[in-house]
């Protein structure tokens, strides 16, 4: 292989599996600095493009029981598989957030990590105080492409007996932590189930007017909107438009379609309940948004018999063949549910169930994330871990 030319060596190494890397990289430092170039990360994602593309296959990343593993869905012959265990240090993930092919991990310690799995890089963030319970989280970046995570925490905190405001930005140009403004806390209220969605460097969130304490109890009636975070102006933007109203009971989960278009998923707790309906953005911008006619609607009740959790309902949609995938576990036989599942929806019945594996933790759903495989170097930015 040394004596090949190097695009050609590029070729060779760039049919193996993505699952391989790391023990390819660890072979030789040649191979290291090979495969970690851009022009290597393009060949590499164009073979396994066409290779999925043959066999009507699409790759994710998925959280399941803290760990994090890279699958492969078949939506012709219904299956999902894990291919690779992405975890990072074999750490226990507790929630995981995506821009851009890097993501954000907070661990079931309250700890910080970004990570770029498809280099096998990983950084271990330290908090400038201390990290605290209700903390939100968010990647994003600016215009140019300058990565920063946001922290912001705006809640009540019992055990000190009052409300707990904080915000702060963490870059990965300068490696440390600013307090930002406090003005520019959200009017609304965005609720701890909610992780937010990543999409072309913005942060957006499912939000609802705050509830007034001293007025009457009408928490049904709430108005909600989507809520964006702009990396760039590092500000929150004006209140986005819902192709809905939701009201309390009723569950509602972001994901992502592409690098340009935001899905939203509503599952109504009352009349209709059980109906998924499921809508994607014509446009979407810090400060607008429009939205297209309803993509799917399916009645969940004659093929599950039960709504999806509100801690559960993850999902992804394919365009081309018209479907979603929602992950939940399986509640309809034992309680607390003993297994993940994997439910693939579509126009006029279709439905499949996949089931993931072994429930062990009650409280612990399923995430699925988008696997865009990415050659940032986040080493140049952050002082690099290795496991």
């Amino acid at each position: 292989m040394s004596d090949l030319p190097r695009e050609m060596e590029e070729e060779v190494l760039s049919r193996l599996p993505v699952t391989s890397l790391r023990d390819l990289r660890s072979t030789c430092k040649t191979w290291n600095t090979l495969t970690k170039r851009e022009s290597f990360l393009n060949r590499h994602v164009f073979e396994e493009e066409e290779a999925a593309a043959k066999k009507k296959q699409r790759k994710v990343v998925m959280v399941q029981e803290h760990r994090v593993y890279l699958m492969n869905v078949d939506l012709l012959y219904p299956s999902i598989e894990r291919i690779g265990n992405l975890n990072a240090d074999g750490i226990d993930i507790s929630n995981i957030f995506h821009c851009d092919g890097l993501f954000l991990c907070t661990t079931k310690d309250t700890r910080l990590v970004v990570w770029n799995p498809y280099l096998g890089q990983t950084k271990w963030i330290e908090s400038r105080t201390s990290y605290h319970r209700w903390d939100r989280y968010a990647l994003g970046h600016e215009k140019k492409k300058r990565h920063k995570v946001l922290r912001f925490v705006n809640d009540y905190d019992p055990s000190v007996k009052h409300r707990v405001c904080e915000f702060e930005i963490f870059s990965l140009d300068s490696n440390s932590w600013r307090v930002i403004d406090e003005d520019l806390t959200p009017d609304c209220t965005v609720s701890f189930l909610h992780r937010g969605l990543s999409l072309k460097g913005n942060t957006y969130w499912y939000a609802q007017e705050k509830l007034d304490l001293n007025g009457p109890p009408e928490i049904k009636k709430l108005p909600d909107f989507l809520l964006c975070f702009d990396f760039t102006t590092e500000r929150f933007g004006p209140r986005l438009p819902l192709p809905f109203n939701a009201f309390f009971g009723d569950s509602v989960t972001l994901s992502s379609v592409g690098e340009e278009q935001l899905a939203v998923l509503l599952q109504r707790f009352t009349s209709p309940a059980f109906t998924v309906n499921i809508w994607i953005t014509s446009k979407i911008e810090p400060n607008a948004v429009s939205w297209r006619n309803v993509f799917l609607s399916v009645d969940m009740k004659p093929l599950i018999g039960t709504l999806f959790s509100v801690f559960g309902g993850s999902f992804f949609v394919d365009e081309e063949k018209k479907v979603a995938v929602v992950l939940d576990k399986d509640r309809g036989k034992s309680w607390p549910p003993t297994r993940n599942i994997a439910c693939i929806i579509g126009n006029n019945g279709y439905f499949k169930q996949v089931d993931l594996g072994e429930s062990i933790g009650k409280w612990c759903y399923s995430i699925v994330c988008p696997y865009v495989p990415s050659s940032l170097q986040i080493t140049r930015q952050l002082e690099e871990h290795t496991p």
